[in-house]
């Protein structure tokens, strides 16, 4: 009995192996994406405006922000599930800091910061953003299908 009660549980729950999200499936800590992609600025999201692709949830500033992401929301969709990119270079996951962020390519990618680590100042000090894309794209495909 208590088996099948897990299963279901788990069934239900949102898939935080590729997407860094809370317990409410937010994602970007409530930043919002088309800030990052459009803006280049980091901008905290408002709760009325608010969309779900995928079951994760993302805020935005505006209705006019949300319109867009509505309208192409893979194109807005954080590299690396959210997760810091160069933790995803390294084989590792971790949180960052939504403050913390380079757009590329038509892409975002976000960096862990602490008192003891500037991952993006650790990823600009390698000057070679393509050689670091390629690693973490390899260490994403098996690292999306894991917890941390």
């Amino acid at each position: 009995m208590h088996l099948l009660f897990f299963t279901g549980i788990s069934a239900m729950a949102q898939d935080n192996k590729a997407n860094n999200i809370d317990n409410s499936n937010i994602a970007l800590q409530g930043y919002s994406p088309v800030s990052y992609l459009d803006l280049g600025i980091a901008q905290k999201g408002l709760k009325q405006f608010k969309s779900e692709y995928e079951k994760v949830t993302y805020y935005f500033t505006s209705g006019a922000q949300k319109a867009t992401f509505d309208k192409n929301p893979t194109k807005y969709k954080p590299q690396y599930g959210g997760f810091c990119a160069f933790g995803i270079y390294a084989g590792a996951k971790f949180r960052p800091d939504p403050n913390k962020f380079i757009v590329k390519d038509g892409k975002y990618f976000l960096y862990l910061y602490n008192l003891e680590l500037d991952a993006q100042q650790l990823w600009l000090a390698e000057k070679n953003h393509g050689k670091l894309i390629l690693a973490a794209n390899t260490n994403w495909k098996k690292l999306s299908r894991t917890h941390n």
